[in-house]
């Protein structure tokens, strides 16, 4: 009997630009997928591999082998599909792209990417199942924080 946590091996390559925007998708482990979505898109997921397009101005999520998963299929908000603001830059910490400007408004600086890093070193991040991109935060994070900083230095 197989377990149900078992990573099964892809059997089928999955198209690698979105069916929607045609932008290249990231590839996204399927524990993501089963973490993420609404127990109604949980029960139609079928393909063997996802991909993950960061479009912002794209309404699908994911997209597998004649399947997509919309921001709507999804229990959490999605960073690159949100309006810029209050998002949520780091899943694991609930980290929010206000938090960082206030951090950066208080002290000119962001420590928040030291922070997580040291965290997710630490083994204590679970991004593959909490970040919908399926992976670490850190690139989203420094870019938020670079811009917060930006904005502060040209005040």
């Amino acid at each position: 009997m197989e377990s149900c946590c078992t990573v099964k091996p892809a059997r089928v390559s999955t198209a690698t630009a979105c069916p929607e925007c045609q932008r290249a998708g990231r590839s996204v482990e399927r524990i993501t997928l089963k973490a993420l979505l609404r127990p109604a898109a949980l029960e139609r997921l079928s393909a063997p591999e996802h991909r993950f397009c960061a479009s912002a101005s794209c309404g699908v999520v994911y997209f597998g082998q004649d399947e997509v998963f919309r921001r709507e299929d999804l229990l959490v908000p999605v960073f690159q599909k949100e309006p810029e603001g209050g998002r949520t830059v780091c899943y694991c910490f609930a980290v929010s792209e206000d938090e960082i400007r206030r951090e950066v408004e208080a002290s000119g600086r962001s420590a928040t990417a030291v922070r997580i890093k040291t965290l997710v070193q630490a083994e204590r991040c679970a991004c593959e199942v909490r970040n919908p991109q399926g992976s670490c935060c850190l690139g989203n994070v420094t870019a938020v924080a670079k811009a917060a900083e930006a904005v502060a230095a040209s005040r």
